[in-house]
């Protein structure tokens, strides 16, 4: 029977993607593991890889097809020993959330068809949902024969790639009572948009892509949930700017060559602060505060339609060398849109670093599941009072954005603290 080849949830925040590319065509013989297609995700451009083996019979969804919602089937696969006959009666009926298709409509007439049908549809897969925010990977043809045996996917071990769930991880496994499927919600209708507020012909419609979608809707559930407060601080950067320039001096020329950059100091900086005031190195969740051991830094990246960022993992334990060079890929790849979803995934602090177009100061909104994040402004020459005296600095204003829930503002006050001193002071982070 053919197995449909479904669009895939390559990131959480994923709901629809673009079809870019096909690698194989029909007719064609994959394994599991092969590199089937190139999807477009609201954040890079990722390889898709064959979960089952066969023969690819029928390419459901063309090259450069956007807008293909998450669990679309995208293409048909002939199992070992089925020919082009297998399809005849065959037809494609994508059910709500990860669920398998239902396989075959003895009243369809002899073609395939990727919508669904006018009637309601019997549901084949009877297995239990994942809790909202997992996802698990299996073949389609794995949830069909977990959904015939009632099995909950979530208790079964994955031996296919990476971790996927497989046909015979199915069938070796012993089949446990599981509770009913929970129902999913009804698809909300798209508001019209407002009528009457601007004069036709003095604009332009630009439609929303996958990107912006998911940067509007996780910073409205932000700023809407996660009840922000801000703290703000200002550093003397003189010492930093010597430093930094000592140091880029004695850095070697040519071919893969790199210079320290100020936010590559802030990075190191937030993440010995974290260390050294761990209570801010935090996450909130409804059921508990998750302590994080070690400082995993993201810093926002803009790129063409929006913004990604990718992480410095075990930032306390890296140098400013490895951290510049480090931040030099992630940036560089993250405009090319190469990154995986674990370079940019997860975290436990944010940075955003305006200062390079010579904004002063401002607040940013928390990139959740993190606690906190840190606003940097433009190092710029200020009047300042020492000893007595009137003189001149260059001074960095830093703002920082905390969750109330996890975050207590002595908390975050103690965090910029340990920061300001390590940004003044460069060489305590050269030790």
């Amino acid at each position: 029977m053919p197995i449909p080849i479904l669009m895939p949830a390559l990131s959480p925040t994923m709901e629809e993607g673009t079809l870019a590319k096909w690698l194989v065509k029909e007719g064609d013989s994959v394994e599991a593991g092969d590199v089937i297609a190139e999807i477009e995700t609201d954040k890079a451009t990722m390889e898709v890889e064959a979960v089952d083996e066969g023969t690819l019979a029928r390419i459901l969804v063309q090259d450069g097809t956007d807008e293909v919602a998450v669990n679309a089937p995208i293409a048909l696969l002939l199992e070992e020993g089925e020919d082009a006959s297998a399809l005849e009666g065959f037809s494609v009926k994508p059910l709500n959330g990860s669920q398998a298709p239902a396989e075959s409509d003895q009243s369809a007439p002899e073609q395939i068809s990727a919508s669904p049908a006018p009637e309601p549809e019997p549901v084949l897969c009877t297995a239990p949902m994942p809790p909202m925010g997992e996802r698990i990977f299996a073949s389609p043809l794995a949830r069909r024969l977990a959904g015939e045996k009632g099995i909950d996917l979530t208790s079964v071990a994955g031996t296919g790639p990476h971790g996927r769930i497989i046909k015979r991880d199915i069938e070796s496994h012993q089949p446990k009572s599981a509770p009913a499927a929970r129902p999913s919600e009804p698809p909300k209708d798209a508001k019209a948009p407002p009528a009457g507020l601007f004069v036709e012909g003095r604009y332009e419609t630009i439609k929303l892509d996958g990107m912006r979608k998911t940067i509007a809707a996780r910073m409205t559930e932000s700023k809407r949930d996660i009840p922000h407060y801000y703290l703000t601080i200002d550093c003397e950067i003189d010492a930093l700017l010597k430093t930094r320039k000592e140091l880029n001096a004695k850095s070697p020329e040519g071919e893969g060559s790199f210079k320290i950059s100020v936010n590559d100091f802030v990075v190191r900086a937030c993440a010995l602060s974290l260390m050294k005031v761990p209570e801010a190195n935090r996450s909130f969740t409804e059921d508990a505060i998750i302590q994080h051991k070690h400082a995993d830094v993201a810093i926002a990246v803009a790129i063409d339609g929006g913004l990604i960022t990718p992480i410095v993992f075990d930032a306390e334990a890296k140098g400013l060398s490895v951290i510049a060079k480090e931040v030099q890929d992630l940036a560089a790849r993250a405009r090319d849109r190469k990154l995986m979803p674990e370079e940019y995934q997860g975290g436990t602090f944010s940075i955003s670093n305006l200062g390079m177009f010579g904004v002063k100061h401002f607040t940013a909104v928390i990139n959740s599941p993190h606690a906190c994040i840190l606003a940097v402004g433009a190092g710029e020459k200020r009047p300042i009072i020492k000893d007595g005296a009137v003189s001149s600095a260059t001074i960095m204003t830093c703002t920082m954005s905390c969750d109330h829930r996890v975050v207590d503002g002595a908390v975050g006050a103690q965090f910029l603290q340990a920061f300001k001193g390590y940004i003044e002071d460069p060489l305590t982070m050269l030790l």
